[in-house]
């Protein structure tokens, strides 16, 4: 790609059903915080980041935008969506929204997020370098500013026990490495897939990663595809590879958080995960010896590989009445300079196509991982659909079922088919 940078993407989806809002708190006063240059800005980035360095962006912010303050609304992940939910509801948005894509149209369908593009267009603001965005009903509503790319975690230290010298490029070679693997030590998992119905992303990271790796997807000029030959291949192999005993017990009840725990612990030789927990890794299990790789690809695949990713998105409330100096926020958060330092701190990837981490130029894992970002295209098809938690609890839901033996998967894709075409 041009200068070593990432592809644009843009993610459309149609208008869903609005999600309705429960009884929570209210989250900033009605039409942001009035119009004399105070900011409220509320994400769950602040207590994820080094202590002390979102504020500091936002005082560099203020210093070169005389007039302008900016209040950090910030809260764990879970309670900022609950937040912003009621606040969609009641018209008492913040200004500046740290947005997950998976939020976008159920906000977007309450007319709670302004319109990016019109935003941009009035501060003659070039968008070349937005590395993506996400449209909802023809207006872009979301920026990604970081990006979480999913692939391949393995232990090399186990593969290496059960004579593997190279992480597998395959899925072919995946098998043969996983079952290399527990043939060595059967306490040692080949892999870890979790599936619960609490935390059904586990179908996002964990099963369609391996669609989107080959060029394929789930969707058909944005309806459900779940009975074409991709998927049901990737149901396949999943299920045969369960059937060898290549995947960890449990799958059922496991979130992610229990799959990081496997790996870091080494009891599982290999897992989907986020570059985010590079650090992670080395700071609770120095002595795990590991590297990131693409995800294996199948016999089928096709185009240019797709690297699943989540992201902090941002937005600017329809409700705000500060719209200019909003944007002006998000202009300053995605400058190549201030987005690369963001990417670092939060050990991501930019959203600014011509900004590069510092981790990328000291640290080997991260190079790689990074080397594998921009050779792909970053994809993740959950994002700007409605309610795509629950499309991913249905799927799960069959999964499960399949792999507990009392369906077959051409059933379980004709379930969630249907399932999906009634949400959507």
């Amino acid at each position: 790609m041009s200068n070593g940078a990432l592809g644009r993407r843009t993610v459309l989806a149609g208008m869903g059903a609005a999600s309705a809002a429960g009884a929570l708190a209210a989250c900033g006063s009605s039409g942001g915080s009035g119009g004399d240059g105070k900011l409220e800005f509320q994400q769950w980035w602040e207590p994820e980041l080094p202590e002390g360095f979102l504020r500091e962006l936002m005082d560099e912010f203020e210093e070169a935008n005389d007039g302008i303050t900016v209040e950090l609304l910030s809260g764990p992940y879970a309670a900022t969506k609950e937040q912003l939910i009621a606040g969609a509801a009641s018209r008492t948005m913040p200004d500046v929204l740290g947005l997950d894509g998976a939020w976008v149209n159920d906000l977007a369908s309450q007319n709670a997020l302004g319109d990016l593009d019109q935003l941009m267009s009035d501060a003659s603001y070039d968008d070349a370098d937005l590395a993506a965005k996400v449209e909802v009903d023809g207006a872009t509503r979301m920026i990604p500013v970081v990006n979480f790319a999913y692939m391949l975690f393995a232990n090399r230290t186990a593969l290496g026990k059960a004579g593997i010298d190279a992480l597998p490029t395959t899925r072919e070679e995946f098998t043969a490495a996983a079952k290399a693997v527990v043939d060595s030590d059967p306490d040692v998992a080949g892999w870890v897939l979790p599936l619960s119905l609490e935390a059904p992303n586990g179908v996002q990271n964990d099963v369609m990663s391996w669609l989107w790796a080959d060029g394929q997807s789930m969707l058909a000029e944005g309806k459900p595809a779940l009975e074409s030959d991709a998927v049901q291949g990737v149901l396949d192999y999943i299920v045969e590879l369960d059937e060898q005993g290549l995947i960890a017990p449990g799958s059922a009840t496991l979130k992610e958080q229990d799959k990081v725990e496997e790996f870091s612990s080494g009891r599982a030789a290999m897992i989907v995960d986020t570059v985010a927990h590079v650090n992670m890794f080395r700071t609770n299990s120095p002595d795990l010896d590991f590297q990131v790789a693409a995800m294996p690809t199948g016999a089928d695949a096709a185009g240019t590989p797709g690297v699943t990713y989540g992201s902090w998105g941002i937005g600017v409330a329809e409700a705000s009445e500060n719209k200019e100096a909003a944007w002006k926020l998000v202009e300053f958060l995605m400058g190549e300079d201030v987005n690369a330092r963001m990417a670092t701190a939060a050990n991501a990837f930019p959203g600014n196509s011509t900004a590069v981490p510092e981790a990328v130029k000291e640290d080997d894992v991260m190079k790689t991982a990074f080397d594998v970002w921009q050779s792909g295209t970053p994809v993740n098809e959950f994002v700007g659909l409605p309610v795509a938690e629950q499309l991913m609890r249905e799927f799960a839901e069959q999964l499960q079922k399949t792999l507990e033996g009392s369906q077959s998967v051409d059933e379980a894709l004709a379930a969630a088919q249907e399932a999906w075409t009634a949400e959507l």
